[in-house]
């Protein structure tokens, strides 16, 4: 069973930057589409960010606007999201996500793997 355990989650003041990180424990991570989607309280979860396994990369424009960035390290079969000049409205649990195959896709649906979570926190 391949899992995914996010880390780096917190408390920020606006303006300041947090770095998520998602460990895969899968052997073929390398060919694993890896994604970062967030759901705030009474809202839909929505996507951030995603990374085929190749390294292309495609952002939530109305989400990031400039300020995020993914990338992975196959080699440590990790993802991460860098995460500056945040804003109040980023307030949400940030979830990592995994799906068979080397694509990324938008839609949460097409992710079967999934982390527990980590909440970020945005104090205005």
């Amino acid at each position: 069973q391949v899992q995914l355990v996010e880390s780096g989650g917190g408390l920020v003041q606006t303006g300041g930057s947090l770095s998520l990180s998602c460990s895969a424990s899968r052997r073929t991570f390398s060919s694993t589409g890896m994604g970062w989607f967030r759901q705030a309280p009474e809202k839909e979860r929505e996507y951030v960010a995603v990374i085929t396994g190749s390294g292309a990369r495609m952002f939530n424009r109305d989400v990031v606007k400039g300020r995020f960035t993914i990338s992975r390290e196959n080699t440590e079969s990790k993802v991460y999201l860098q995460m500056n000049s945040l804003e109040p409205e980023d307030t949400a649990f940030y979830y990592c996500a995994g799906r068979h195959g080397n694509g990324a896709v938008a839609d949460a649906s097409g992710y079967g793997i999934w982390g527990q979570g980590t909440q970020v926190t945005v104090s205005s």
